[in-house]
């Protein structure tokens, strides 16, 4: 049954008692058929009876990325390899790649979870939903296509590529939603105003993930579209897009408890965080089949809310994102996230939000440039008007990341555009 109620049909008392019997089973599992689990315990003095609920979810070990990296490609898996039925792998432009196998039940899940997060969005059986996020061991494209089917959706499976190909089908189509990442949304946005076809367009709604971005840019999204966005959460590692998605109110994105149980902890410590407390996401799969994880440490920043939504949905909503445990910058001894850059141009409503964060050092000292798209009409004879935008960016971004740093001022379509997840750091300092 899909879900698209504006309230849950379980009590909280019927809703704990599922996830800790989903526990158990869960554990049980892993601590018989993956021997990093088995090890694991052992080495702590747990044995799979000692967890009798999630009030236990405390005593058992995190698990880390390198944890994957280091049984690649299928020591973590809980099933004979015969049983898995799709893998999918991370790019590993970090590392080795992190490999993810799903079973048939495992598919049929995770479509659910992506309907559920297409129903909340508004979406129905009625709509023709377009796909552009990249197919392949990418989870995001046959994620959100294989959700969208499950729901009875008409399924464009553009993928990544041509975008004027693409708005071609839109129009053709009469396409009502989209899902891709929101960088991606932004350059649809910009060639459809060059086209001068927005009115030509039947999009309603779009479904954005797979890199953070703020409220600013989705309210950017929305007026240039006119149409309604929703983030849309999730990581190759736990299913995949649609773990969480956000609601009507955007007050935070529902996680689908049920099958993904939250906690926040402290980066620094590991022990876990008040309610409304930034810290790193850590989830636990309580279905998952094929590789099921325990307490996965995301790297995601984020707080949590428990009451209830204005939307009369009672789960847990995990917050923006503020960024990354591990793309954070360090530049001169303060902590420097993208998505303070974004918040602070966006802010100020005379800049895009294309933009660029060199990271170099120089003489043993670490320094910033932040080069920015603007407006076409700032590169006049004179340049006064850019010298004075220029001296409001800095004071934006000194106010916003605590730091000096240098501004460059670019003409439009100068800086690259992302069909995929879009990359706005380039640190020089690692190339050293």
């Amino acid at each position: 049954m899909i879900w698209n109620e504006t309230k849950e049909c379980m009590s909280a008392d019927e809703k704990l008692t599922l996830q800790s019997a989903r526990l158990v089973k869960q554990v049980d599992r892993v601590y018989h058929n993956v021997e990093y689990y088995r090890k694991r315990m052992q080495s702590v003095g747990l044995e799979p009876g000692d967890i009798k609920g999630i009030e236990d979810l405390k005593k058992l070990p995190y698990t880390t990325k390198n944890d994957l990296r280091d049984y690649y490609p299928f020591g973590l898996f809980a099933v004979p390899r015969e049983q898995i039925v799709r893998v999918h792998a991370s790019s590993g432009t970090t590392g080795k790649a992190t490999v993810v196998g799903y079973t048939r039940r495992d598919i049929d899940i995770w479509a659910e979870c992506v309907a559920r997060c297409l129903a909340g969005a508004g979406v129905t059986s009625k709509d023709i939903i377009q796909v552009a996020y990249g197919y392949g061991l990418f989870t995001g494209g046959l994620g959100a296509h294989y959700g969208a089917e499950y729901m009875g959706a008409t399924v464009v499976p553009q993928s990544t590529g041509n975008t004027k190909k693409l708005l071609t089908m839109m129009q053709d189509f009469g396409v009502t939603a989209i899902a891709c990442t929101p960088s991606y949304l932004l350059h649809i946005a910009e060639v459809v105003k060059e086209e001068g076809i927005l009115d030509e367009l039947k999009l309603k709604v779009a479904i954005c993930g797979a890199e953070p971005w703020t409220e600013n840019m989705r309210r950017m999204i929305e007026e240039e579209l006119h149409i309604k966005a929703f983030d849309i959460y999730g990581l190759s590692e736990i299913m995949g897009p649609g773990v969480a998605c956000d609601c009507e109110f955007h007050k935070g994105l529902h996680i689908h408890d049920d099958h993904f149980y939250p906690e926040i902890i402290d980066p620094k410590t590991f022990e876990p965080v008040g309610e409304g407390v930034t810290g790193e996401l850590v989830i636990t799969t309580l279905t998952k089949e094929g590789l099921p994880l325990i307490r996965y440490r995301t790297k995601d920043l984020t707080s949590i809310e428990y009451g209830k939504c204005d939307c009369g949905r009672t789960q847990p909503r995990i917050q923006k994102f503020t960024g990354r445990s591990d793309d954070m910058l360090i530049i001169r001894g303060v902590n420097v996230f993208p998505s303070q850059v974004e918040a602070a141009l966006l802010e100020m409503g005379e800049t895009t939000p294309n933009y660029m964060m060199i990271v170099d050092r120089v003489d043993h000292q670490d320094t910033l440039e932040v080069q920015v798209e603007v407006d076409e009409s700032y590169f006049d004879d004179d340049m006064r008007g850019l010298d004075n935008l220029s001296n409001k960016v800095k004071g934006a971004l000194k106010q916003a990341l605590g730091l000096a740093v240098k501004v460059k001022l670019v003409e439009p379509k100068t800086l690259p555009r992302y069909e995929g997840k879009s990359v706005h750091v380039i640190d020089n300092r690692k190339l050293e």
